[in-house]
């Protein structure tokens, strides 16, 4: 197996893991949560802008996470308190996402499609792992959000399975009515799910513009978030498939990469569409055995 091509994909996965754990945490509250792309491209965008005026990319992660805590309290006060359908408020998100994104490019920079360079992150060295025979690739080519990433996945796992808050919060997913009668406050963890969701949705879009790149591109997501979502679903809302699913698709990007660099005799739109065509097929042929946690998407009244 060529070490490269698992590299790029697992660097290519990330945005993805971070989306579809964010995804997994509000819709395993009972919060339909699409609005993925929207908040990606949220934190791709707000975390450019700070990192380009502080000159700190750090900043602008920061910026991103605050963003994208502000715009899941939105999709949650719509969703929860307004109780207004929850595709609709996603969808919304996404939509003015797109168009205020793209509309703040000239605003700021005075240029449009395409921001200028900023401060962006390196590769993360880890000075004892380095040294280990054979795995310096590894270690000086992932970055610190690797890292983030993949550790990410086994915690969500502990907190979900394994501490009061998370047996809370899938209990508001599957019942609320149940959860509420044992004393769990189902409005305030689904806002916190949510909030939680936004949180990871833009530290993945961050990665997009300030981690793997230096700048932000219009609609630079480019379906990622949707792509999350499939992920999620193809993970039957376990966060350890969800990870796996998100590496097959970071994979399959990575492929379609390479395949293009190498002059392939294949249509570039093809290539270009060949991790959705992987999520779709995935989706036709897991969906319909995948179990939704039965609460998802039912407002809930508090008495």
């Amino acid at each position: 197996m060529d070490l490269n091509w698992v590299l790029a994909g697992i660097s290519l996965s990330v945005p993805l893991i971070l989306a579809a754990l964010g995804g997994l945490i509000s819709e395993r509250a009972g919060v339909i949560n699409i609005a993925l792309e929207g908040m990606m491209l949220f934190g791709a965008f707000v975390g450019v802008a700070v990192s380009w005026w502080a000159s700190s990319p750090w900043l602008g992660v920061l910026a991103a996470l605050v963003v994208g805590a502000t715009v899941g309290l939105v999709h949650a006060w719509f969703s929860i308190t307004v109780r207004a359908n929850q595709v609709v408020s996603a969808t919304a998100i996404n939509l003015v996402a797109t168009g205020l994104t793209a509309a703040l490019i000239p605003t700021i920079w005075g240029v449009s499609g395409t921001s200028p360079s900023v401060p962006a992150f390196g590769s993360m060295e880890i000075p004892i792992l380095r040294d280990i025979p054979g795995m310096e690739q590894v270690f000086t080519t992932l970055d610190g959000f690797d890292y983030v990433a993949l550790l990410a996945a086994p915690v969500l796992w502990v907190v979900l399975y394994r501490t009061a808050f998370g047996l809370g919060l899938r209990s508001c997913g599957e019942s609320p009515a149940a959860a509420a009668s044992v004393g769990i406050d189902v409005i305030k963890v689904r806002y916190q799910a949510v909030v939680l969701s936004g949180v990871f949705a833009a530290l993945g879009g961050a990665y997009l513009s300030i981690g793997e790149l230096d700048r932000f591109q219009r609609n630079m997501t480019n379906g990622r978030g949707f792509l999350a979502l499939a992920a999620m679903i193809f993970g039957k809302w376990k966060p350890i498939p969800t990870v796996g699913a998100c590496l097959l698709f970071g994979l399959a990007d990575a492929y379609q990469l390479r395949a293009q660099a190498r002059g392939l005799d294949v249509p570039t739109e093809l290539l270009q569409a060949l991790p959705y065509l992987i999520g779709l097929a995935a989706l036709a042929t897991v969906v319909g055995r995948a179990s939704a946690p039965a609460g998802i998407g039912k407002t809930y009244v508090k008495g």
